[in-house]
């Protein structure tokens, strides 16, 4: 008496006929694999390095500050001829922090070109004037000494932190913090030696050899008061937009309809950064889908010439009372057998690449904590793609096989 259709019996004689055809010919079994092992590794790796770049300029993003909206004003030539009212002041940022809502911290700096004099040679700086708040928006890493204080701030010390570039310029050999430094005609007291928490490459006011003093000694070299750049940060990131609007609104009605402000955020950038990743992730998972389709070629022709080559033993098992499904089921589990080993043993790989490299991190304190995740969702997809890809493409030489007459197949030599 046969077995029920689909019964565990039957299931298992298919399973054992499967696996004992890979087994006789393991080295082509393999090679039939390699193209699915590099297929779905390649879908691992790229929603891996998506993950990981996204996650990366997120936090490059957040570390130039958290919620960030930055306002100056546009100097467009004689077009438009500004005057000095035009200027952000303090008055301004004060406005913006007691009249628009969801504002957590604002502060404002302004910068201006000094020199100093470095073993006789005069070397050019950046003064910059930092007013109480610019610590918690911008969050420098404090690498030697302290930062300014709020009596620092209000009482016009003449104290400085110097950037970690001017640090080792001026003194390569002895830590800077408690001498003395002359910018022009005032000395100041050096109390730290910064960093900035992400490189901004000189697009803000920090740069590589730029002073941080108090804001209201900038006044003592202009003669004036006001800011080159206004900082707000926002309390929540759905805020930003609304704060954005409304900080623009406040600066403009404070001053003449003739002068223009750019007032910006760095939603834009996320966005852009957001769009990269996504066309990015969307080629790499094309490219590791021409690897699984040619991969499921490959299996679909060697699954085609195995049927060639079995075709006696088809026919055999169909004169002994095989139904067409069972031969279907055996050439179609040997198809999913391969794809699912390959597909196995490129997850395998993809993922110790990133944990490979995560317990390398470890060893370079300089990353910064950084770490590549992996994304069980695309373990789980590439293992269910590559799997799919082993049925559809071992679908033909299975049916095939399924429709061969037996008396023909006994003949066949």
């Amino acid at each position: 008496m046969q077995p029920l259709r689909g019964s565990p019996t039957e299931w298992h004689e298919t399973w054992a006929l499967a696996m004992q055809a890979l087994r006789a010919n393991k080295v082509r079994a393999m090679l039939t694999m390699l193209g699915v092992i590099i297929g779905s590794a390649c879908i691992v790796l790229v929603v891996t390095v998506a993950l990981a770049g996204k996650r990366y300029i997120i936090g490059q993003i957040e570390a130039v500050g958290s919620n960030l909206v930055y306002a100056q004003i546009i100097h467009s030539g004689a077009a438009r001829p500004l005057t000095l009212a035009d200027e952000i002041t303090p008055a301004d940022m004060q406005a913006v922090r007691e009249s628009v809502p969801g504002v957590v911290e604002v502060a404002g700096t302004s910068d201006m070109t000094m020199s100093i004099s470095v073993n006789g040679r005069e070397r050019p700086i950046i003064l910059v004037g930092v007013t109480e708040g610019y610590q918690k928006i911008r969050n420098l890493i404090i690498l030697q000494g302290r930062y300014l204080d709020p009596d620092d701030l209000r009482t016009q010390s003449k104290v400085c932190l110097l950037s970690e570039y001017l640090a080792r310029l001026l003194f390569p050999s002895e830590s800077p913090v408690g001498k003395d430094i002359a910018i022009g005609e005032l000395r100041f007291t050096i109390i730290g030696v910064y960093k900035e928490r992400v490189s901004t490459f000189g697009q803000t006011e920090i740069r590589p050899e730029s002073v941080v003093v108090p804001f209201s000694l900038i006044k003592y070299y202009t003669g004036t008061e006001y800011l080159k750049t206004l900082y707000v940060q926002a309390g929540r990131p759905e805020d930003v937009p609304m704060v954005t609007s409304q900080v623009k609104q406040v600066i403009e009605s404070r001053h003449r309809p003739d002068a223009e402000y750019r007032v910006e955020n760095l939603v834009g950038i996320l966005e852009a950064a957001h769009k990269i990743s996504l066309a990015l992730t969307i080629l790499l998972i094309l490219v590791a889908l021409i690897a699984l389709t040619i991969s499921g070629i490959g299996i679909m022709n060697i699954m085609l010439v195995t049927v060639t080559e079995r075709t006696r033993e088809i026919g055999i098992r169909k004169a002994i009372g095989a139904r067409r499904d069972a031969i279907l089921y055996q050439f179609l589990t040997e198809a999913v057998l391969i794809s699912g080993t390959g597909a196995i043993i490129g997850i395998g790989i993809a993922v110790s690449i990133p944990v490979m490299i995560n317990f390398l991190f470890r060893f370079f304190p300089e990353v910064g904590g950084v770490t590549i995740p992996v994304s069980w969702i695309s373990v789980l997809l590439a293992f269910l793609v590559s799997c799919s890809t082993g049925l559809l493409f071992g679908y033909l030489p299975a049916s095939r096989a399924a429709n061969l007459h037996p008396t023909e197949s006994l003949r066949y030599e």
